[in-house]
């Protein structure tokens, strides 16, 4: 179990601090809720303590984990053949694993796809989704700002 003042990444929204417990009804049901707050825009997010496991939350990498995180981001990934369907379904997969190399790669494939031949509209947003995921976990890890964090994955990807 997480507690409060942990650092940890939520799959598909990013990395956050804990920062409560909270007792809540939804739809009649009452259970203690995670309240994790994003450092990018400020939001918070509410995760069902008994659904933790199911759902992939994990504690941070650590520092030394973050050069693996840009090297990935420099290879030259093979994404997924077909059309864009089949390549944003084996992406998003990828992002919902929650790992942080998985990620780097999803931000690579697009990034590359970006430039060589350009994204459909739903890549556009998944690799907006997938940057702002990676961002996150740089921030808590290396506590730096979120310029300083994207600078690094520009560098990295070019």
């Amino acid at each position: 179990m997480f507690g409060i003042g942990d650092r940890v990444v939520y799959p598909m929204h990013g990395a956050g601090i804990i920062e409560a417990v909270e007792e809540r009804e939804i739809l009649g049901a009452t259970q203690l809720y995670y309240v994790m707050r994003l450092p990018l825009g400020d939001m918070k997010v509410y995760i069902p303590m008994g659904n933790v496991d199911n759902m992939g939350l994990r504690q941070i990498v650590t520092r030394c984990q973050v050069q693996a995180v840009l090297n990935v981001l420099k290879e030259k990934h093979i994404e997924e053949q077909g059309n864009w369907n089949r390549r944003y379904r084996a992406n998003l997969d990828k992002l919902r694993t929650g790992c942080i190399l998985s990620v780097a790669e999803v931000v690579s494939i697009l990034t590359l796809r970006e430039k060589s031949k350009g994204l459909s509209t739903g890549e556009k947003r998944m690799l907006e989704t997938a940057r702002q995921i990676l961002i996150s976990e740089l921030i808590l890890v290396e506590e730096v700002s979120e310029a300083v964090a994207q600078q690094w994955i520009v560098n990295a990807c070019s």
